[in-house]
């Protein structure tokens, strides 16, 4: 009986043992950022009556180092700014969507699982959803970049289409006859 104890406790104590055992560390994945840069980084855009300028654009994907997956997919980045160049319309920014042109001609498609890169103007930086004439607003992008776009020479150009309804804005004046220097009124 005596064996068959110390048997139950030898065999808890190898199963303990193995069981409990700290496995060893794996390490973590080291991530890159895989920067592409986009030439050129700035150019100026018109849509009507909207001008603007987008700047300091860049495609950046995540990578794991070693095995070359990636963690997290390529996405445009960059700033928009926007102007009302009408003297006479208001504008009433309501969205828009950056559009990828191939080699050929063709539109880019993204992939399944990915968004159609979408531009909104609810958050603008000023905080108003209308561009009076002469007035901007930035804000910044970052959208899905497709993944065969980042083959050499594969992409032509990217294209802004924006949505906004121009509404007419007036400025009226009222004039009116006064005269200086007549003589005060005695009580």
């Amino acid at each position: 009986m005596r064996t068959l104890a110390s048997a139950i406790v030898v065999g808890t104590l190898v199963a303990t043992s193995f069981g409990c055992a700290q496995k060893p560390a794996v390490p973590a994945a080291v991530i890159d950022d895989k920067v592409y840069p986009v030439t050129p980084d700035k150019v100026k855009v018109t849509a009507g009556i909207v001008n603007g300028e987008v700047t300091e654009l860049k495609v950046m994907e995540r990578v794991e180092q070693g095995s070359g997956r990636i963690d997290t997919a390529a996405k445009l980045s960059g700033k928009l700014k926007l102007t009302n160049s009408s003297i006479d319309q208001t504008v009433r920014l309501l969205g828009g969507k950056i559009v990828y042109i191939d080699d050929r001609g063709q539109v880019m498609k993204m992939e399944e699982a990915r968004t159609e890169p979408a531009l909104k103007f609810a958050a603008m930086s000023n905080s108003v959803e209308r561009l009076d004439p002469g007035q901007d607003t930035t804000q910044a992008i970052e959208v899905d970049f497709p993944a065969a776009a980042l083959k050499a020479s594969k992409l032509k150009e990217i294209r802004i289409e924006l949505a906004y309804i121009p509404s007419a804005y007036k400025l009226q004046t009222a004039n009116f006859s006064v005269s200086i220097g007549a003589a005060p009124v005695a009580k």
